[in-house]
């Protein structure tokens, strides 16, 4: 088992390079199976979870090579089946049932696995499917679907009590871009991942409309032809690295990304007493002067991000004042509070909202990563901590960034990779 010794007290300064979203990735690659011609995919991370995409594609019959982030893969003759050993590894493993239930009119997935950050039901995808036309079972921890007719194309909504669902609506694009007729989407997902896959399906020849926004329009095509694809920067790695400059840095710069996406992080940045400022593809952030508390609330795109919370989190336990944190996305996703308690943070948990008072300087501890973004959470910590940090369960961090620990150390973090 890895972990991560993080020798505390240092500043970071300098550039670095953000790599391709995980979170567009892994959608996109699976629709590379919706036809037998060629696609071409540059940019995507190597990460763990990439990985096991690739493995499933394989596993379903695709061609796949690969080289430097750039991903060839034919899927000329594929089966319906997904590997049950991958598929638990991986909660985005979903989201081969779209393009699988489209091609085939037929697939046979099992529930995914993935963070343990609170119920995630794959309600809202099946019920998509079932609005196209496809029969739905769940029988021994698998999900069988089939269209005995082909799919028809509908009008749907896919808003649950926890807002819209981004792989739901990846999904259900996915499948009726092969569909007869015109889906509509309401209540449709709006985030740049949404909208990234949606242009890749364009390219491939797919008919959508207004990707990016809480109404999807797809008229049905016959078929789809091979595509190339460059994945968009992955805004959660950048909005990390901005907090790690917040927390610890002395000049950070963020490239190759696009701000607009970074819009709600630089903004509570820069209202906690920051000075970040924007290119056309960086941002930079300064130490602030007299950096102070925020409060913020977590919601849909473009609200601020959940997949950022635990990062200012780790910023609230180290700025004068008090600062407020509330989670309206997923259950449970404050485990990462009782690991910071455990570096001297003074975090209060009520419910869905956490209230932290910053401290003049946390210590070094053993902690232990429970999820992906509360790995990174207690890295940032870690840096700015008195003396030295061991994180454990590593394969959290491998999940999500690409070497992390080697770009903050390019950065002039002092990190060790251990096996134990």
């Amino acid at each position: 088992m890895q972990k991560l010794i993080v020798q505390g007290g240092t500043r970071l300064r300098g550039k670095v390079t953000i790599s391709g979203s995980k979170n567009s990735s892994l959608p996109i690659l699976a629709a590379t199976l919706l036809t037998k011609d060629e696609c071409v995919i540059h940019r995507v991370p190597d990460l763990s979870d990439t990985n096991y995409m690739l493995q499933i594609l394989r596993e379903l019959g695709a061609e796949v090579e690969r080289a430097s982030g750039t991903m060839n893969i034919k899927a000329e003759k594929i089966v319906p089946d997904t590997p049950y050993d991958l598929v638990v590894k991986m909660r985005a493993s979903i989201c081969v049932m779209g393009p699988l239930t489209g091609r085939l009119r037929k697939a046979v997935v099992s529930l995914p696995g993935g963070c343990v950050i609170g119920d995630r039901p794959v309600d809202l995808h099946l019920k998509g499917l079932e609005y196209l036309g496809a029969k739905v079972q769940v029988d021994g921890g698998n999900i069988h679907i089939e269209a005995v007719e082909p799919l028809k194309g509908c009008t749907m909504n896919l808003t649950s009590k926890y807002g819209s669902t981004v792989l739901g609506t990846d999904n259900v694009m996915m499948a009726a871009v092969l569909t007869k007729g015109t889906t509509i989407i309401e209540g449709a997902a709006a985030e740049p991942e949404v909208e990234d896959l949606a242009n890749f399906l364009i390219k491939m020849g797919a008919k959508i409309e207004g990707a990016g926004t809480t109404r999807i329009v797809i008229e049905g095509v016959e078929e789809l032809h091979g595509a190339e694809h460059t994945v968009i920067p992955d805004r959660i790695e950048a909005g990390t690295f901005l907090v790690a400059g917040a927390i610890c840095g002395d000049g950070v710069m963020v490239r190759n990304v696009i701000p607009a996406h970074l819009k709600t992080t630089i903004e509570l940045l820069q209202s906690s007493g920051y000075d970040v400022t924007s290119t056309k593809d960086t941002v930079t952030i300064m130490q602030g002067t007299s950096p102070k508390g925020f409060h913020l609330t977590t919601r849909p795109y473009p609200g601020f991000p959940t997949d950022m919370q635990a990062q200012f989190c780790a910023l609230a336990c180290t700025i004068p004042g008090l600062s407020s944190i509330k989670e309206t996305i997923f259950q449970n996703r404050f485990m990462h509070v009782s690991e910071l308690k455990r570096m001297g943070a003074n975090i209060e948990l009520d419910g869905d909202t956490a209230r932290i008072t910053g401290v003049p300087m946390l210590s070094g501890a053993p902690v232990m990563a429970s999820d992906l973004r509360a790995s990174a959470a207690l890295v940032l910590a870690a840096i700015n901590a008195k003396g030295t940090t061991k994180i454990d369960r590593l394969y959290h961090i491998d999940r999500g960034y690409e070497h992390l620990d080697d770009k903050l150390s390019s950065l002039g973090a002092i990190t060790e990779r251990i096996k134990e």
